[in-house]
């Protein structure tokens, strides 16, 4: 395994660890924040120099560390229930959303909905929309009419690496082209 292989398989493990250890939630090892210690990490074998690396390289900044050092946090895409601290902020006009082809029946019948996540991803500008949606399949981006949802009540939120974050958008918002 070459060293960036081993960067990013210890990245995957450091967002599971991260988003979705209901265990260590329930066990009070993750806070209500989403941080969780630096130290207990390392005792798995995370060194403080990889996560150093994994913070740095991560080209969606998905982590970030807390002001002293000691705790480390997914900024969103969590499965576990955390506040990560989020300001309700007003979106652009017109949010994307990058999907598989193979999933627009659905979304289609439903609206964009989290899944197993707290929110739903959008993103700023189309070229981004289009690699998230590379990553499933065959790309399609799906453009949202955000001022008409938050006309109509709903909330958006930006997280500190510049995603966008609601809790669901129904096809009614979708703007067709």
């Amino acid at each position: 395994m070459t060293r960036d292989e081993h960067i990013i398989s210890k990245g995957k493990w450091l967002a599971k660890l991260l988003r979705h250890d209901k265990e260590a939630l329930r066990l009070g090892k993750i806070d209500e924040h989403g941080w969780r210690m630096v130290e207990e990490l390392e005792d798995m074998g995370l060194s403080r120099e990889l996560l150093d690396v994994i913070v740095a390289t991560n080209n969606k900044q998905r982590y970030e560390y807390s002001p002293d050092g000691k705790k480390i946090r997914a900024r969103q895409g969590h499965s576990i229930n955390v506040d990560v601290e989020l300001a309700e902020t007003t979106p652009p006009d017109v949010l994307y959303h990058g999907t598989a082809t193979r999933f627009l029946e659905s979304i289609y019948a439903e609206g964009l909905v989290p899944g197993n996540r707290l929110y739903v991803h959008l993103s700023a500008d189309e070229a981004t929309a289009v690699k998230v949606g590379s990553r499933h399949g065959a790309p399609f981006v799906i453009k949202i009419d955000c001022r008409k949802m938050i006309a109509d009540g709903y909330k958006f939120y930006l997280s500190n690496n510049g995603v966008w974050l609601t809790k669901q958008v129904l096809p009614e918002y979708f703007i067709q082209d």
